[in-house]
This record gives structure tokens, C-alpha cells and sequence, in this order.
């Protein structure tokens, strides 16, 4: 029998303004993703002023929540609460190989996960130093030598980068979080042919933790891999995902997945603060 975990998650995050908004539009993509290894039971979203919502996928498959607020408000808070039960997986060995990977199938099918983006750029000099370094063929291998090569430049260091920093300015500064590490090994193994996608969502930080006791968790990124089918791998940890890992969305770097963007007319506004709760219940 799978062995599995249920989480409980309270996510709040949202803008505080230099006086008021007299509008503002809003997308928030909160919702933990149902799929094979993990079942929402429960999900919710709330906002401060109170607003109507609209929900729906947006092109990668994500859950979207959108909500218009023409009230003048002085701040914005969104409040996302999760149930979600976890099966664990074992990653088999992939179907495929890396010189499977150049078929034409497969290269048009997954083609938004071939390219780069601005975010996920390299220099030609890197992807050759990576090549030179691919002993055969095998797709697996190809991810533990990518997660080595980052992790043997670029160090985590909290606060390092924001949001709009790029791979290669987190491999110029050898420094970043687990956006910057996501964002350098989907480079990377784009770079090689293998399509890869970024993956938002949360982190149990701790085996530790007893059952029904709430810690502060992490708004976590990861990376996905194509080798017949998706695998999860979280360059960060430098391990596959687990139990403790809860899928939130998916796209082609983090601009396709921010837990919370707008437009709004009104003074100026900075991030009122990001929590993020997480109970083990099983």
C-alpha cells in the first residue's frame, strides 16, 4: 500500500498601498492541483475587501481565480486554504532516452518546453560545457549531472534574488533561491533537448513535525522533466519530490505562475507579506 500524508495549508499573501486603490483586477493561482499523486479535498479562496470570483485553467492547466475590486480599498488580502492528500510515487526508470527525445513528435508536441524564455536563458558556452560532460544517453543521469553542476555553482541564500531575476544572473552572482535553481536546471536540460516546466506549490519543511502540529511552511518552486512522462525533481533538495511537496501550478518559468498579479489604479503599493501555514493530519 502507498504510503501517504494529508496537509492542511493556509497561504496568505496580497498589497498594502501608500493611501488607497480605487480599482484593481486580479488573478491568484493558490489551488493545489488534483492529479495521480495528490487529491484536493478541500480548497478555498477568500479576499479582503470581499470580492466575486471567477475561476478557471488557464492554458497549462493551472486552477485561476480572478476577482475585480472597484471599491477604493487601502489593502488587498487573499487567504487560500488547502485540504490535499499526497500518495507517494516511485519515479520508475523513464521510457524514453535523450536521443528519443529529437523526434519530431515529440519536439512539436512539447515545444513551449524546448524553448527558452527570458528567465530560463544561457549562454551557448554553458549548454557546450554541460555536453561535454553527458556520458550516454539516459535522461535520469542527465538530471543528477544538471543538479549537480548548479548546485556546485550557485549556493541558496535567502533574499539573494527577486522575482524578476534571471538564470543567468543567479549563475553570474552563484548565489539564489529555489526559483533561481528551478530557472537554471529547466535551462539546462532544455538546453539538451529534455523538455522541463516550472512548478509552484509547497514545502512541509519538516520530518520532525508532529502530527496535527502547524509549522510555517514555504511557498516552494521545482522543476518537471519529460522522459515518457512528467517527473518531479527539486534541484533546492537535489531529490525527487515527496510527500512533502504540494503542486500548485505549472508553466514555462515563474511568470507564468505567480501566486497572486494585478493591475490597479491608485497609490503606490507594496507586498503586504506572504505566510504560509502547513499541518500534517496523516
Amino acid at each position: 500500500m502507498s504510503a501517504t500524508s494529508r496537509l492542511s495549508i493556509r497561504h496568505v499573501t496580497g498589497f498594502v498601498y501608500d493611501g488607497f486603490a480605487e480599482s484593481s483586477y486580479n488573478e491568484a493561482r493558490m489551488t493545489p492541483l488534483s492529479s495521480t499523486r495528490q487529491d484536493v479535498l478541500e480548497a478555498t479562496i477568500s479576499t479582503n475587501p470581499h470580492a466575486s470570483q471567477l475561476t478557471y485553467r488557464d492554458y497549462f492547466g493551472s486552477a485561476v481565480t480572478a476577482f475585480d475590486l472597484h471599491d477604493r480599498h487601502s489593502q488587498l488580502e487573499v487567504t487560500a486554504t488547502a485540504l490535499v492528500e499526497v500518495t507517494a510515487i516511485d519515479h520508475e526508470k523513464p521510457d524514453l532516452v535523450m536521443s528519443d527525445l529529437r523526434d519530431e513528435k515529440i519536439t512539436d508536441a512539447y515545444a513551449e518546453y524546448l524553448s527558452s524564455t527570458s528567465r530560463t536563458e544561457l549562454p551557448l558556452k554553458l549548454h557546450q560545457e554541460l555536453a561535454s560532460r553527458v556520458a550516454g544517453d539516459d535522461i535520469d543521469d542527465l538530471v543528477g549531472l544538471v543538479s549537480t553542476m548548479v548546485s556546485e555553482r550557485v549556493s541558496y541564500v535567502p533574499g539573494s534574488t527577486h522575482v524578476t531575476t534571471t538564470a543567468i544572473e543567479s549563475w553570474s552572482q552563484k548565489s539564489g533561491v529555489c526559483q533561481d535553481l528551478s530557472h537554471l536546471m529547466i535551462a539546462f536540460l532544455r538546453g539538451q533537448g529534455v523538455p522541463a516546466r516550472y512548478v509552484s506549490g509547497y514545502l512541509h519543511p519538516s520530518v520532525d513535525a508532529g502530527l496535527g502540529e502547524t509549522v510555517v511552511g514555504q511557498s516552494h518552486a521545482w522543476v518537471e522533466y519529460f522522459s515518457g512522462e512528467w517527473v518531479g525533481f527539486d534541484p533546492t533538495n537535489g531529490n525527487d519530490i515527496g510527500l512533502s511537496h504540494v503542486v500548485v501550478a505549472k508553466g514555462r518559468d515563474y511568470g507564468d505562475v505567480p501566486p497572486l498579479k494585478g493591475i490597479y489604479h491608485g497609490a503606490a503599493s507594496r507586498a503586504l507579506g506572504v505566510t504560509v501555514e502547513i499541518t500534517r493530519l496523516t
